[in-house]
């Protein structure tokens, strides 16, 4: 499985992946702002993904990524899905190991994810910390569906 730079005739199946989260996130498939932080973050080549069979743009999503840096050092973790039907395969692992190679160290990247107390966003959480990511005490507000969030942080100072 290869991860790639989205591109905007992957925009579908990103939005069939967020289709697929909503009750988790909120509405994102109908979401002008949404769509554009998609389009943006391929245009500026920071929306990975794994197509199915390693197909051409345009196949379908197994699962995608947005990541970004908000100013060396940092970096941030904007969103990560996968499908339902490819869960459980090592899509996340392998879309956040290839983030992490983009980082120039020393570096902080951070994330928000599900609080502790949403049972479909452990995954999530256990995750990020199996990569070292660190659960942050800072308050975060809820979702736009109402669930809770938390900051995670990595800090790198070299690699090993």
């Amino acid at each position: 499985m290869n991860v790639v730079s989205a591109t905007k005739d992957d925009l579908n199946g990103w939005l069939e992946l967020a289709a697929e989260v909503e009750y988790l996130f909120g509405p994102m498939v109908s979401d002008p702002t949404f769509i554009r932080a998609i389009e943006k973050n391929m245009n500026y080549s920071s929306a990975f993904c794994i197509r199915e069979n390693d197909g051409a743009p345009g196949a379908c999503l197994l699962g995608g990524i947005l990541f970004s840096s908000v100013g060396a050092p940092s970096y941030k973790i904007g969103w990560l899905v996968v499908s339902s039907r490819a869960r459980n395969k090592g899509i996340a692992s392998e879309l956040l190991k290839h983030v992490l190679k983009c980082v120039n160290v020393p570096a902080e990247i951070s994330v928000i994810t599900f609080g502790d107390d949403i049972p479909d966003g452990q995954p999530a959480r256990r995750l990020y910390q199996k990569f070292g990511f660190e659960p942050q005490d800072e308050p975060i507000p809820n979702g736009p569906e109402g669930g809770s969030r938390q900051k995670f942080k990595l800090v790198i100072t070299q690699w090993a």
